[in-house]
């Protein structure tokens, strides 16, 4: 029993981040294939919609170093699971952004 457990604690990082990693690729390729990919007006601001998601994958990364000091989950596999919720929060935050309107000073 103890080494199906071992093998579950190995195994589902990966599943969760596979699983996370296809949802999103397989939307972005989506959007790109219809020709729906969003673009922004201003340059800087199409440069804050390009980089919200590798944002989201740092922020994640830096959440889950905080917080394997406070828990005994494996450090790598804390990592692998905050880059995965990372990615998928960067992913919301791009769509939230992208239906976002432009302000005309």
């Amino acid at each position: 029993m103890g080494l199906a457990l071992e093998m579950a604690g190995i195994l589902l990082p990966v599943v969760l981040v596979g699983g996370i990693v296809l949802f999103v690729v397989l939307k972005m390729k989506h959007k790109y294939n219809k020709g729906t990919l969003d673009k922004k007006k201003s340059k800087s601001a199409q440069h804050l919609l390009d980089s919200l998601i590798p944002f989201g994958m740092m922020a994640g990364c830096i959440a889950a170093l905080l917080f394997s000091m406070f828990s005994r989950i494996s450090l790598l596999s804390i990592i692998a699971l905050g880059a995965g919720i990372g990615l998928l929060f960067g992913y919301f935050a791009y769509e939230i952004y992208s239906k976002k309107e432009e302000k005309h000073s």
